[in-house]
């Protein structure tokens, strides 16, 4: 399934759960890892800015189960069961919108957001920044709009409309920022 644009969130493919230290404890499959309160498992955030130092945001697919039609940083996912983290954020990345860039890791954390009823994130998550202007092709059933936008108008944003934006990328966009990884990015 590696690079089928086409599909979107493979619900039947297993995750990888950890505990909170990111031991691997085990995999189940996507989908019953967001239901309930969900189930730790690891995951991963993109950032990619352009040669103008904007950020590459999406708003995601009105498919997605979780957090439809949100605003999101430039990718978000999940590794598979014997897949290695990085390269599950390349693939993604060609997966969802077409492109290919060095990543460089940057933090990883751990969070946990319901959306209402229908599930919950409980993620230990890497984050990924990289830098690229490469030609957009966005998969659809992922990405329902995508943009570039700079620091100041994404932080006013934010603050006028807060539930426009899901909850990790706000919680990863406050940290970048406030630990200076952008610097590192655009140097």
């Amino acid at each position: 399934m590696t690079g089928n644009r086409d599909n979107t969130s493979f619900p039947e493919r297993s995750l990888i759960l950890v505990d909170t230290n990111d031991n691997i404890i085990g995999h189940e499959a996507k989908e019953r890892c967001h239901q309930g309160e969900g189930l730790l498992h690891r995951a991963f955030s993109i950032f990619i800015f352009n040669d103008k130092k904007q950020l590459l945001i999406q708003k995601r697919s009105n498919k997605k189960t979780l957090w439809p039609m949100y605003w999101s940083n430039t990718v978000c996912s999940h590794p598979f069961q014997g897949e290695k983290i990085e390269e599950a954020a390349e693939r993604r990345l060609k997966e969802e919108l077409g492109l290919k860039t060095r990543l460089k890791y940057v933090f990883k954390f751990q969070y946990k957001a319901r959306f209402g009823e229908i599930g919950v994130e409980h993620e230990f998550c890497y984050v990924f920044m990289g830098i690229g202007d490469g030609h957009i092709r966005p998969n659809k059933k992922e990405v329902a709009e995508w943009e570039y936008i700079d620091s100041e108008t994404l932080n006013n944003d934010i603050a006028m409309q807060l539930n426009k934006y899901t909850p990790w990328f706000k919680l990863e966009w406050e940290r970048i920022q406030k630990e200076g990884y952008i610097k590192i990015i655009r140097s």
